[in-house]
């Protein structure tokens, strides 16, 4: 699906199911040079559980146009305007990574839109170390290589996929490979700059639901853990094995928690 927000065309997918006034919304948000395809299994579980499915591709990112904001506010901002264009008054926010860090912003600058939020891989400050940063600010490989291996613990990477015949580092490798020119390389650059983090999640009122993976290498569980105890209304699921990429190494532990807030 696509629509018109601030001039350009914006993807995406509503988890093959429909919209109505009645249900339920839930906004899923990905992370850094990734898509709105990380998000298949969820979006595509609340759709048949009559959600409003919203499962976005941020500005510059999988199929939507424009160039890719560079700022966690500039994001945030940007999924308060998709929501005045699809007449969403309140959703769940979901966030992965950096998708995380807009839901954070979104919700303690935003509280009316946000019903519940639920915050996956996430961390307040995000730094991002400047052998990743350089690598990827010149489209070099080596910016996924390590990403890709960073995102996985040692479980993830000698296989033991959920999905018969899926080799999850080949699937995370391919999927950073097809994004944009400079849309992995922004995203991270967004994260490692937000740096007020840690004052919003005091002002988040939302029930809020982190998932955590316990051998996450790309943001640590201790700092997930600091973004839950921060937040008032917070509780916490810890995942092992475990790593960055929890939606690939963890699906169905990932669906369970959400569906106890979403």
């Amino acid at each position: 699906m696509y629509a018109t927000v601030n001039n350009l065309q914006t993807f995406y997918s509503v988890g093959n199911g429909t919209i109505a006034k009645d249900q339920p919304s839930v906004i899923f948000l990905h992370g850094a040079g990734m898509d709105h395809t990380v998000w298949v299994l969820p979006a595509r579980y609340f759709a048949r559980h009559n959600y409003n499915v919203f499962s976005l591709d941020f500005p510059g990112n999988g199929r939507s146009e424009g160039a890719p904001l560079t700022t966690i506010e500039a994001l945030s901002d940007w999924l308060a305007e998709f929501m005045k264009v699809l007449e969403i008054d309140q959703a769940a926010i979901v966030g992965h990574s950096m998708g995380s860090l807009v839901s954070i912003n979104f919700a303690a600058r935003y509280p009316e839109k946000t019903r519940v939020m639920a915050l996956l891989g996430t961390s307040t400050p995000m730094p991002v170390t400047p052998l990743l940063l350089d690598a990827a600010k010149d489209n070099n490989h080596d910016a996924i290589d390590m990403t890709n291996t960073w995102s996985h613990s040692s479980f993830g990477q000698i296989g033991g996929s959920e999905n018969p015949g899926m080799c999850m580092m080949v699937s995370g490798q391919r999927l950073l490979e097809r994004s944009k020119e400079n849309a992995f390389f922004t995203g991270l650059n967004a994260c490692n700059d937000f740096v007020d983090g840690d004052e919003l999640v005091k002002k988040i009122e939302a029930e809020t639901l982190v998932i955590i993976g316990k051998q996450d290498k790309m943001t640590a569980a201790i700092g997930a853990q600091k973004v839950a105890s921060a937040i008032g209304n917070a509780r916490v699921c810890l995942l092992s094995p475990c790593g960055h990429s929890m939606l690939s190494e963890q699906p169905n532990a990932v669906l369970d928690a959400l569906a106890t807030i979403v």
